[in-house]
């Protein structure tokens, strides 16, 4: 991390580098110029990191890209992420640390389409303002916020400054959670008080209703489009991503899913009956998970990208989800989490290559053989 800030600080010195409180305090003695933290005042550090932050890199696992993800949960413009993978088995992570100083390079000095090989636009139609994803000054304001040129990641999404331009932009789609209780009311992802209704968490993996503790298997009614599906009895439902695909749902059975396709999965874990399968269905498919009143547990749990929440779903109580939209009326791209991932392999342009294949084999050695090397 030290190494990473330092060649920051000396080859982009517009950028200010903000780190989680417990990091800044490690590391601020070892380096030679100051750096952030947010607000210990939780509240406080969101409102702030969703103002302040243009670009978030992260050194670590999937873990810490769901951690990143985390922290705008309840906003819907996320900064891009650039991730290094550092940890043992990542689905997420495209770059390796040692190639830190060519992909911060490529994300600062261009934009990148959204999705792989998106079209490009020409070098006469850049300007240099365009190249500063995390400058702030004028009271921490972006340079888009101050000009009408093509400035900040906002103006150039979507866009690439053409085939010279090895990163690209991959949009994962998120999940709009909400959790209600039996009369129908809205409330907190993380206590019990009402919220308003248009308050949104998202996330990135998945939500998961799980027995916890409790001896008994759960027994959650299950609705698509308001409809009545099934009354599940099952150790728990895990509803997700593409991305989380690869995670939780994959282990409990799930299709793995590539992150382009605009869709939400449905997973029961150990279903009492096999012939509950995996469900794929549309990204706009309202799904909503009910606790069924006969269950034998007084609560399950329930937890968003990981984190449970501080009280679990009562009998009679519901979460209710439904895919995020990523375009506007005008066709713009809008929401999700923006991942950095590569665009060429050995200096060569590799448009459309798709990395998640490569992935799915080296990871996972997809149909490997048994038993050979």
């Amino acid at each position: 991390m030290i190494e990473y800030a330092k060649h920051i600080h000396q080859s982009y010195p517009g950028t200010s580098i903000i780190l989680e409180s417990h990091a800044a305090v490690d590391v601020h003695e070892a380096l030679p110029f100051p750096v952030y933290a947010p607000s210990p005042n939780q509240e406080e550090a969101t409102a702030s990191l969703h103002d302040k932050v243009d670009l978030v890199s992260t050194l670590g696992g999937d873990g810490t890209i769901l951690h990143a993800a985390a922290l705008f949960a309840t906003t819907h413009d996320v900064p891009p992420v650039l991730s290094f993978s550092m940890g043992t088995l990542g689905f997420l992570g495209e770059w390796k640390f040692h190639e830190y100083k060519r992909a911060f390079r490529e994300v600062y000095m261009s934009g990148a389409g959204a999705g792989i090989g998106a079209p490009g636009i020409s070098a006469a139609d850049y300007t240099p303002a365009a190249a500063d994803l995390t400058q702030k000054s004028n009271g921490g304001r972006t340079p888009h916020e101050r000009t009408a040129l093509p400035t900040g990641w906002s103006s150039i999404r979507g866009k690439s400054m053409g085939s010279a331009r090895g990163a690209r932009v991959l949009l994962r789609n998120r999940l709009r959670v909400g959790i209600y209780d039996s009369a129908g009311h809205k409330v907190s992802a993380s206590a019990d008080r009402l919220v308003p209704a248009d308050d949104a968490v998202f996330a990135m993996n998945e939500v998961t209703l799980h027995r916890g503790a409790a001896p008994h298997l759960c027994m959650i009614d299950v609705f698509i489009g308001g409809r009545f599906l099934t009354s599940a009895i099952a150790d728990g439902m895990i509803i997700s991503t593409p991305t989380g695909s690869t995670a939780y749902s994959l282990s409990s059975g799930g299709s793995i899913v590539h992150p382009l396709v605009s869709s939400l999965l449905i997973t029961p874990i150990c279903p009492r009956s096999l012939s509950f399968r995996p469900l794929v269905l549309p990204a706009n498919s309202p799904v909503t998970l009910r606790l069924n009143e006969r269950n034998r547990a007084g609560e399950i749990e329930v937890s968003v990208d990981g984190v449970s929440r501080e009280k679990g779903l009562s009998q009679g109580m519901e979460v209710r989800v439904w895919g995020e939209s990523i375009k506007d009326g005008t066709g713009n791209w809008t929401g999700g989490v923006p991942s950095i991932v590569r665009g060429t392999v050995g200096g060569q342009d590799v448009h459309g290559e798709d990395h998640w294949v490569g992935g799915l084999n080296g990871l996972l050695k997809f149909n490997y053989p048994f038993g050979e090397d």
